[in-house]
C-alpha cells in the first residue's frame, strides 16, 4: 500500500512468552523500495505482428498493475516513452538517446520514477566506449552505440531525513563478448567511485547469462582488470520468488512455446549449471544491487500474456527491497 512517504509493508509473526502459553500476532511495519526492469522492444515500423501500437496498452496495464517505484526500461523510442509518460501521469522521467541528448530517433535507457515518494537528487549518462563521455561513441567491436543512465535519488518524508541511494540503468552490447566485458566493468567502475555507504541498484538488459564473464564479474566470481566485483543478484537471493521455471527472460514474443531445438538448448544449459541457486536461471534481464541497506524479499519474472499476446519480447523482472527498520515515515513515533 502507497503512504505519503513510501511503500510501507506490513508484516506480521507470532511472539510466544515464555511464562503464559499466549500467541500475540505482532505486526511491524518496514519500508519498501520497488524496482522494475523492462526491455520494451523498440518500435519497428515494419513489424506489423509486433507494432507498439499492438503492444503498448498492455505494457502499460503491467506498469500501473506492479507500481514499481522505480521503472528502467532499455529500447523504448521516444514516442514510446512519452506514450508512457501520458499515460503514467505519476512518473517522471530521466535518460536520453544512445546517440546523445539531440537525437530523438534511437533507443533510450531510460529511469522512470514516482514522484510522489522520491525526488531526483542528480543524474547523467555515459558511453560504454573508451571516450565515454562523447554523445555515441562505440568501441570493442561493439554494434551499436551502448550507454549506462544513473540517478541518486531522495526518498520524501523518511526518518532519518534523505534516504538516498542510486539507480543505474544500461543495455549491453548484443554482439560483441568484449564489448559486454569492457561496458560492465567502466559501470562497475562507476559504481566503485561512489561511497561505500551509498545502496546501489544496477539493472538493465545484459545480454547474456549470468554465468558469463559478465556475470561472474559483477557479481564477485572473477576477475576482470585485477579487481572483482561486489554487486549481489536481487532473483538468486529474494526471500520469494515467482516464476522460477521461467529460467530466461528473452523469449521472442513466444512466451514459454520456444521450439524443440530451443528447449533442448535451454535444458542442457541449465543442467551444465547444475541447478545452483545462484545459477538457476538463463536471465539476460538482471536487478543487481550493492549495500546493507537493501534487503530482496520478493521477484518476479512477469508471465502477462493478454489475449495471446505478449507486450515485449522480454519478460519485465520486478523486485521489492526491503530498507533497515531505522528508515520509517517521519511522521511515525519513535
Amino acid at each position: 500500500c502507497a503512504q505519503n512517504s513510501a511503500v510501507i509493508s506490513l508484516s506480521q509473526f507470532v511472539c510466544v512468552s515464555e511464562s503464559e502459553s499466549v500467541s500475540v500476532v505482532c505486526i511491524t511495519m518496514s519500508i519498501s523500495l520497488t524496482v522494475m526492469t523492462f526491455n520494451l522492444h523498440r518500435h519497428h515500423p515494419d513489424d506489423a505482428l509486433h507494432s507498439w501500437e499492438k503492444r503498448k496498452d498492455s505494457c502499460i496495464n503491467i506498469i500501473a498493475k506492479y507500481t514499481p517505484m522505480i521503472l528502467c526500461t532499455q529500447e523504448g523510442l521516444k514516442s514510446q516513452l512519452e506514450d508512457l509518460e501520458e499515460a503514467l501521469p505519476g512518473y517522471e522521467l530521466f535518460g536520453l538517446s544512445r546517440k546523445g541528448p539531440y537525437d530523438s530517433s534511437d533507443e533510450h535507457c531510460t529511469i522512470f520514477y514516482n514522484k510522489e515518494l522520491m525526488e531526483q537528487v542528480e543524474g547523467g549518462t555515459f558511453w560504454l566506449s573508451e571516450s565515454p563521455s562523447i554523445p555515441g561513441s562505440t568501441s570493442w567491436g561493439s554494434a551499436v552505440p551502448c550507454i549506462a543512465t544513473w540517478v541518486t535519488f531522495q526518498l520524501k518524508g523518511i526518518e532519518p531525513p534523505g534516504f538516498t541511494f542510486q539507480v543505474v540503468n544500461t543495455q549491453l552490447d548484443e554482439s560483441s563478448a568484449r564489448a559486454r566485458r569492457r561496458g560492465a566493468f567502466l559501470t562497475w567502475q562507476h559504481i566503485a567511485s561512489l561511497p561505500s555507504t551509498l545502496p546501489i541498484v544496477y539493472c538493465g538488459g545484459f545480454n547474456t547469462i549470468k554465468n558469463s564473464a559478465v556475470g561472474q564479474f559483477l557479481l564477485g566470481r572473477s576477475r576482470e582488470h585485477g579487481v572483482v566485483g561486489d554487486m549481489i543478484d536481487a532473483w538468486a537471493n529474494s526471500q520469494r520468488r515467482k516464476n522460477t521455471s521461467l529460467v530466461y527472460t528473452y523469449h521472442g514474443f513466444r512466451g514459454q512455446k520456444q521450439g524443440a531445438a530451443e528447449n533442448m538448448k535451454l535444458l542442457l544449459r541449465a543442467l551444465c549449471l547444475c541447478w545452483d541457486r545462484h545459477r538457476e536461471d538463463l536471465h539476460t534481464d538482471w536487478v543487481l544491487f550493492r549495500g546493507h541497506s537493501l534487503t530482496p524479499v520478493y521477484s518476479e519474472v512477469v508471465d502477462n500474456c493478454p489475449h495471446g499476446s505478449y507486450p515485449s519480447d522480454h519478460y519485465p523482472l520486478y523486485t521489492e527491497f526491503i530498507l533497515p527498520q531505522s528508515v520509517r515515515p517521519a511522521d511515525e513515533p519513535v
